[in-house]
Formats: C-alpha cells, structure tokens, sequence
C-alpha cells in the first residue's frame, strides 16, 4: 500500500513541475544507510580469484551469443528494481515461496539465468559459500558491458543473497514497454535513481531485443508518426510488421532495440530515438513525448557525445548497483536458485 500512495505522490509532484531529484528522500533506499557499505576489496582476502572466474566465464559466454551481454544486463537491473541487488530476481518457485519469474514484465523476457548457475558453481569451487548470487550477478553485468564494447566502471560488493522474493514488487516496481514517460520516472525515482540516471540505463537497450509482444501496439500506432517519412525508415516499419503481424503473429517473434549494431554497445541507441523510430514506447516517448522535457534534452547530448553517455552509464550502473536490501538480512546462497536450508 506503501508503494502505491508514494508513486501517486510521485506522479502528483512531476505533473506540478516539481520534477527535483533529491526531494525524494522517503524512498526506500533512504532505508539502507544501517546496512554495511559496499566495498571495493569485500573478496580481496576472501574470494581474490572471482573476478578472473566471472570474466572468463562471460567471455564464453558472449562468444557463443553476443545477445548473453544484453540477457545479463537485464537480469542485473530487473533484480535491483525488486528490493534492491539482492539475487531475489534468480529464486525458483517452490512450495514456501513464489518468485520473481513470471512476473508479467519478466515472464517469456529474462533469459540468461544458467549463466548466472555456470559462474556460481566455478566459484563455489574456489571459494565456496563466500561470493553472493547478487554480487556475481552484478560482477557479470559488468563485464557484459565491457566484452560487448562498453564502459568499465568500479564494483562495490558485499551483497548478500535475499532469502524471499516479491511477485507483487516485480509486477509494480520494474518498467514496462507500453508506459508513459511519467509512470517510468516516477518508478525509477522511487528507487533513489534520477531522470538522468533513467536516460542513462535505458541505453542498455543498444543491445538486446525486444518480443513482438511488446513492440506491436507501437509498430501499428506511433511510430509512423514519429518517425521520419525515409525510404529507409519505411522499408524498416515493413519489415517490423512483416514478421510482428497486427493479429495472429507470434508474439515470440523479436526484434533488436538497435537496429544498426544490435551487437555492440554505443550510442546509436540514441540516434534512432532521434529519428523517431525507438522499437519501444516506453524509449520513444523519452524524446518525443511532450512531457519529456529533459530526457528529450539527454537523449541529444548522448546522441552526439558518446563518451558521455558512457561516463553518466557508468555512474547510473553503480547507483543502482547500489540499491540493497534493506529488510532482509541475507545470506549466500549455495545455490542462486533456491535459499539455504
């Protein structure tokens, strides 16, 4: 009940033009400050080989399907959406807990989770029962980054693994494709992160892509709208509703977010936002919408300034990175996909 009077709050203060990042100091992040900080050295003495092991085994993996980089990317963020960078985003269902799996917006969408078994299980090896499922997850988002051809930045760690997970929390707190820019801000300020922090993050979508399911309200409504009136850019839409038909169609048909270097990790997310031709509503409506006043305004700057959009990337990863469980205790798990018993 909580979240939904904060996020009507939320939505009260944007349309009043109230739209100030820090005045949002009831988030429940705020509630993490009681909680052991993230360190840089957490494993140095403990666990100094689990960087090695996650690069390699991300190496791998990327190698064998370059889409794994974006397929862990997401996992990382649809986790720390869920009470924070927990691993609650990795637990199976089973009689005693309902996990987050089949959550509607990740249902058919979050792939990628025996990698994430993979690498606990050559860690365990190592060092067992030290190196969390939330850390190694975060570790592996990282490097997915990197070995696709984007930003490094610092990792944090010491995360512990949650012992519950929360359906409900997933079905309300995690964006969707078919949102409005202001339903997205205001989930993404309540998490602690910022406009710019969103804008940033969203450009994860320069690589992966997206189910038809999510894709074809926009690709038969808007889109010729924002779209530029090109050959090319209609030759494009063709080609979408070929393979994501209006009726009928299998909604498991997808298609890349970036459909220029759908492989690689740029700024070219940016530059199809400006021309109208965003795969999702939800990335559309940051440059178009009439609302979206200063996201319109970043989605420019990292269009043109790519070392940009990597520096604020880079920093918008360890924000939310940061984002821990302020309830639950905790605990490593052995296995990512169950609680210790």
């Amino acid at each position: 009940m909580a979240l939904v009077v904060n996020v009507a709050f939320l939505q009260l203060q944007i349309l009043a033009g109230l739209l100030i990042i820090n005045i949002f100091s009831f988030s429940p992040t705020s509630l993490v400050a009681s909680q052991p900080a993230l360190t840089l050295d957490y494993y140095s003495k403990t666990c100094p080989t689990v960087f090695e092991v996650v690069r390699k085994e991300m190496e791998c993996a990327v190698l064998s399907d370059p889409r794994n980089a974006a397929k862990i990317v997401r996992l990382h963020f649809h986790d720390c959406f869920v009470q924070g960078c927990d691993g609650s985003v990795l637990l199976d269902d089973t009689i005693t807990l309902q996990g987050e799996k089949t959550a509607t917006p990740n249902v058919d969408s979050l792939k990628g989770f025996e990698i994430i078994d993979s690498i606990k299980n050559k860690v365990e090896s190592d060092c067992p029962g030290v190196v969390s499922c939330a850390d190694i997850l975060a570790i592996a988002a990282r490097d997915s980054t990197v070995l696709v051809g984007g930003p490094d930045w610092e990792m944090y760690l010491g995360r512990k693994d949650s012992k519950t997970a929360s359906y409900e929390l997933a079905n309300s707190n995690l964006p969707v494709p078919s949102e409005g820019i202001l339903p997205i801000i205001t989930k993404f300020l309540y998490q602690g992160l910022s406009v710019t922090d969103m804008v940033a993050l969203s450009g994860s979508h320069t690589i992966g892509v997206a189910r038809c399911q999510n894709y074809r309200a926009r690709i038969y409504g808007d889109y010729a709208v924002t779209a530029d009136q090109s050959t090319a850019s209609e030759s494009y839409l063709n080609d979408l509703r070929a393979s994501c038909p209006a009726a009928g169609g299998d909604d498991d048909t997808v298609a890349p977010m970036d459909n220029v270097t759908p492989n690689l990790f740029d700024n070219s997310y940016y530059q199809i936002l400006l021309r109208g031709e965003g795969l999702l509503n939800s990335d559309q409506e940051m440059y178009s919408s009439f609302l979206g006043v200063q996201t319109k305004q970043l989605v420019l700057q990292y269009a043109h300034d790519p070392l940009a959009f990597f520096h604020q990337f880079a920093q918008s990863m360890v924000a939310m990175g940061n984002i821990t469980n302020a309830v639950d205790g905790g605990e490593v798990r052995r296995s990512c996909r169950f609680v210790n018993t």
